[in-house]
């Protein structure tokens, strides 16, 4: 049966860390074609031409997470993944930038503290479910953005088999 386990897990190393570092925007139709590591097609080793992929740091509250639902009586698995962000600090240039997001449906390379890189949104995209532009209320009070990504997938994200660049993304990094 092709759903048989092969391996066992051994209690890892408390050498690991949560969060997130960076995230990547590549936008829809721009991945060309994908090159999967012959041994394990859970990780991309290469895509296609040079899409650029835009690099926003982050830090602090912002969260990636991965929901599986499995139906016995439908036959059915699917990964739902979620992309919480916190952008810090209101600008024009930011504000148009939130919108085309809010607009589009990008692929997010999602950068955690770990040095993994996953690529979300791989068939279908990630879309804008909510968020919010916040003043703050007092001066402590953050002031900026908060968006919630989501999207469905036939299989969880794919971790990138090297860098975001040695893949085949052109990065293009914030000003």
């Amino acid at each position: 049966m092709s759903c048989d386990i092969s391996r066992g897990r051994l209690e890892p190393c408390k050498d690991s860390v949560g969060g997130l570092n960076a995230v990547y925007f590549v936008n829809k139709g721009d991945l060309g074609a994908i090159t999967y590591d012959v041994t394990d097609t859970d990780v991309i080793d290469a895509v296609a031409g040079t899409p650029s992929a835009y690099k926003f740091d982050i830090k602090g509250a912002s969260t990636y997470t991965e929901n599986i639902t499995s139906s016995r009586e439908n036959g059915t698995t699917t990964f739902e993944q979620v992309l919480e962000l916190q952008l810090t600090k209101l600008t024009k240039e930011d504000h148009k930038t939130v919108k085309l997001l809010a607009f589009g449906s990008p692929t997010i390379l999602v950068e955690d503290n770990n040095g993994n890189v996953f690529v979300a949104g791989l068939e279908h995209g990630l879309d804008v479910s909510g968020g919010t532009i916040v003043s703050g209320a007092s001066m402590g009070d953050m002031s900026g953005y908060t968006l919630t990504f989501s999207g469905m997938e036939k299989a969880p994200a794919n971790f990138l088999g090297d860098t975001i660049s040695a893949v085949g993304f052109t990065v293009t990094e914030g000003v």
